[in-house]
């Protein structure tokens, strides 16, 4: 099967995208045949074998519409952004040549019934050829320059395949036809001296009706092509970022050459406020980027010789030189600018609803106004009349805002995602990420940060040194990918090791790693020449058959309860030391977990960190629930897991063992740090490396989705209230009737209320609910006033058997500066006090029992100590404070008070 793309013309509403599909999708050998009404794209997924693109070209035109396949390298197209630009040029200069000449006939037509002065050979009935011939006149050019309702419109009738266009050409062209009927009625009056045939047809015409309607439904395609022109605003934000040229060097010459001829391995040489065209390699010098326009990310990165560097960066100070590695459509910048084209163009699931609304809609509403017409000549009306009724129903049951919907809002959805550094790959995608109701993470790289640092080493015989056991570990660990083993690696080439030569490597998923040493002697100690080494968690130590005594364990325990990640090293079937190596929490991701908890999310991190250190980890970012010691398939699993549960499971990862789960979720999400595996799986990727974001992509998923069913409902509505009044039924009861005109008006102002309630998205921001949680600087159980390290460490600068927790602002890093000061607790004069103790339900941590302590404290006269561990608050407070007001300061925090005494 091949997936090609073909550009559709002559669509208007989206029975036009229905009849297109259905034709296209009816082709044998067509699998999937998917149209985008706003961009104007087909996606087809066929058998190159039996179909051709040339057939499926040849399919639409016969139903009436045009289509020609896009070229496969996108620079070779118009974008998007473009396309709708000149769209709207057009629909512009098409309306203002129709209301030229709508107006001098509305002036003819209207003059005398407004009292407005009109030339003497227009008044009288011997002048009433005149008068009608002259609206004629006008009316014709009006017709010519809206001739695209008529072309398209019947010859989809033909076809018995109406769509708007269909009933804007039989509603505008009866009132033409009636218009020229009464014309030559009234020059067979004037010619057999019948004058009150004369008068009964000058009254009513219609000729203004008819250019009335195309002037008011050409105004309003010309308002929804410039509406829809905002959506794709963002998406030409990321186009212009594309420089048009670079400087490069060749034979060491610096020139100026048009981006599109870089080619890879070229010498770029870029200079302070220059942006990068292509994606590279610093070779030479180094630089301060701006990286905010693709990542999302507002702070520069410093950057230098062997970095990475990314199209579309901004370079902030100094000169650099780097290496061309991916040009043209491989840069980071074209891919985004292709991925968030192809979610505009693909279709929600909810749209399908549309279609096939549509795809019924316009056959009925010809059917009602046929029925209407009829009905009102049997009622007795005249003729005009039920003509006039028929008209109104076609002209305001055009169905051009049900089209427009959806594609508007994933068109402005996109585009704004693309702005904040969320890539949404399909709208599929965007519209499930609303319904998320657990969100399942890895650990490594996504609720931490990815880069592990060696904590300590401990040695379990008088045989070796801590060196010893890092030369081991790091002559097996630079084999290996495992991310622990950086930490490793970094520690030992700091003290300069080198390491030795192991044969026989085995990697063994989720356990560890061993060999066979090739070495004479280990830094003057005792042989181990082919000697089995190893370095891994308890599960290689038992798959190897090494025993692990309890006092090993017990440091085992230790270690994972501090948060890191303990690794044994053994020798031969003696387990000799032990690595505690740790992962520092992302900054952000305790935010992130509290925010998916304040959504109603449920939160799980899946690990193959043994389950005291996922239970440390759990207790500094607050998740929900830990599985872990899994192998990399187990994470599929889990998904599948949560979901037999009832829940609507979504996936974040960064690594190639998170592709299946990334599949296997509802909704995958990749961190746009991992690898290009795991982006290629998921449905939505961030640029940047914070768990923030993935919150973010969420809200805007679910912005989106509300602004469509806005626009559903609003569209639906208004047909279903309109399509009545404009059939007469309250005209009996209530005297209201709707004219064609101001019907023709009310359908160009419903999908420009769609297309407007589109854009609201654009003004979307994210709304991070856990606002006060700091960086991570401070220790959960350091006593108030202990100074701890200003450098972040991952272990209490006071207290080394404690974890670090977010407890205080990131600003306040000495005793002098912490939020809540001893001096501010001990020292409150106040008379008349009591002593109260509240239980609080809610709090977790250091950083909870901080903020329901300072919001206590923030009550004049109040002293509070809280103690985490009993979950409650000592408070000290005067009369003129009320327990209520102690209580509404510990909810206003986001706890409970769930009893006193």
């Amino acid at each position: 099967m091949q997936t090609h793309y073909f550009t559709v013309t002559g669509m208007s509403c989206a029975a036009c995208s229905a009849n297109v599909e259905k034709a296209v999708g009816r082709l044998v050998g067509v699998e999937t045949a998917q149209v985008n009404l706003l961009t104007k794209r087909m996606a087809v997924k066929y058998n190159p074998d039996t179909v051709n693109p040339h057939t499926i070209i040849q399919t639409i035109e016969k139903i009436g519409y045009g289509a020609f396949p896009l070229a496969e390298d996108n620079t070779a197209r118009p974008s998007a952004p473009q396309a709708d630009s000149e769209i709207a040029d057009a629909e512009k200069k098409q309306f203002v040549f129709s209301l030229f000449f709508l107006i001098p006939l509305m002036y003819v037509s209207m003059g005398r019934m407004l009292r407005l002065p009109l030339p003497s050979f227009f008044a009288g009935t011997e002048n009433a050829l005149i008068f009608v011939f002259t609206q004629f006149l006008l009316t014709l050019p009006v017709l010519v320059l809206n001739r695209r309702f008529f072309t398209n419109g019947l010859t989809s009738l033909f076809h018995r395949a109406p769509n708007m266009n269909s009933l804007i050409a039989v509603g505008s062209g009866a009132a033409v036809i009636y218009g020229v009927f009464a014309l030559y009625r009234i020059g067979y009056g004037l010619g057999h001296g019948q004058l009150d045939v004369v008068q009964l047809y000058m009254k009513d015409l219609y000729f203004e009706s008819s250019a009335m309607i195309l002037t008011l439904i050409s105004l309003g395609k010309f308002l929804e092509a410039r509406a829809k022109k905002k959506t794709s605003e963002a998406l030409e934000k990321l186009i212009q970022l594309r420089p048009r040229t670079a400087q490069v060097l060749r034979n060491g010459i610096e020139i100026e050459i048009p981006v599109e001829n870089i080619a890879v391995g070229d010498a770029i040489v870029i200079r302070p406020g220059q942006t990068l065209p292509v994606d590279g390699t610093i070779i030479d010098g180094s630089t301060s980027l701006d990286e905010s326009a693709v990542t999302g990310e507002s702070m520069p990165v410093e950057k230098t010789v062997g970095d990475s560097v990314i199209s579309a960066s901004h370079n902030i100070s100094g000169s650099f030189i780097f290496r061309a590695d991916k040009v043209g459509n491989d840069t980071t910048l074209a891919r985004i600018i292709a991925l968030v084209e192809e979610a505009a163009s693909s279709k929600a699931p909810v749209a399908k609803l549309a279609d096939v609304i549509s795809g019924y809609f316009v056959p009925i509403v010809m059917l009602i106004s046929l029925t209407a017409f009829i009905g009102w000549l049997i009622a007795g009306a005249s003729f005009e009349f039920a003509l006039s009724t028929a008209i109104s129903v076609l002209v305001i049951s055009c169905p051009c805002a049900l089209g427009l919907a959806t594609p508007t809002a994933i068109m402005a959805g996109t585009g704004k995602g693309a702005q904040l550094g969320i890539l949404i790959r399909s709208a599929e995608g965007l519209e499930l990420a609303h319904r998320v109701t657990a969100v399942l993470l890895d650990k490594t790289g996504t609720i931490t940060e990815g880069k592990p640092t060696l904590q300590h080493i401990e040695v379990f015989s008088d045989q070796y040194t801590d060196n010893d056991i890092l030369w081991i570990a790091y002559s097996l660990e630079h084999l290996s990918e495992h991310p622990l083993a950086h930490a490793i690696i970094k520690a030992a080439e700091e003290k300069k090791l080198s390491p030795f030569k192991v044969s026989g490597f085995v990697a063994v998923h989720g356990k560890g790693i061993y060999g066979t040493a090739i070495v004479d002697e280990l830094n003057g100690i005792s042989s181990i020449r082919n000697v089995r080494i190893g370095a891994g968690n308890m599960k290689l130590c038992s798959e190897l058959g090494i025993p692990v005594s309890e006092a090993i364990q017990a440091r085992l325990t230790e270690a994972a309860e501090k948060g890191a990640s303990p690794l044994l090293v053994t020798i031969g079937n003696e387990c000799v030391g032990l690595i505690a190596v740790a992962d520092p929490v992302k900054q952000g991701s305790i935010r992130a977990i509290h925010d998916f908890h304040e959504m109603g999310i449920h939160t799980v991190m899946l690990t193959g960190d043994n389950q005291r250190t996922a239970e440390a980890i759990q207790k500094i970012v607050g998740i929900g629930d830990v599985v872990a010691e899994l192998l990399p398939q187990d994470k599929k699993a889990k998904v599948e897991y949560y979901r037999s549960k009832g829940f609507s499971p979504a996936f974040i990862g960064d690594g190639i063992n998170d592709a299946p789960a990334l599949t296997a979720a509802d909704v995958g999400i990749a961190i746009g740090g991992g690898t290009d595996i795991a982006i290629e799986s998921a449905d939505i990727v961030l640029m940047n490396n914070s768990l923030e974001t993935a919150v973010t992509a969420i809200q805007l998923s679910k912005a989106v989705m509300r602004t469509i069913k806005q626009n559903l409902f609003w569209a639906l509505f208004y047909n279903s209230l309109c399509i009545p009044l404009a059939a007469g039924l309250f005209y009996t009861l209530f005297g209201l009737k709707l004219s064609p005109m101001f019907a023709a008006a009310a359908m160009s102002f419903s999908s420009v209320t769609v297309v407007t309630n589109a854009l609201r998205l654009n003004r979307f921001r994210p709304k991070y609910i856990a606002q006060d949680v700091g960086n991570m600087q401070y220790c959960c159980v350091a006593s108030v006033g202990e100074k701890l390290d200003d450098a972040k460490p991952t272990v209490c600068s006071v207290r080394t058997d404690s974890f670090i927790c977010s407890v205080a602002e990131p600003e306040a890093k000495t005793e002098s500066e912490l939020p809540m000061k001893q001096e501010n607790i001990t020292h409150k004069e106040n008379t008349n006090m009591k002593n109260i103790t509240l239980t609080i339900e809610g709090m977790s941590c250091g950083h909870c029992s901080a903020r329901v302590e300072k919001a206590l404290n923030a009550i004049e006269g109040v002293s509070a100590k809280v103690d985490l561990e009993t979950k409650t608050a000592s408070v000290t407070y005067p009369d003129t404070v009320t327990i209520d007001a102690l209580k509404a300061a510990v909810t206003d925090a986001g706890y409970s008070v769930t009893g006193s005494h």
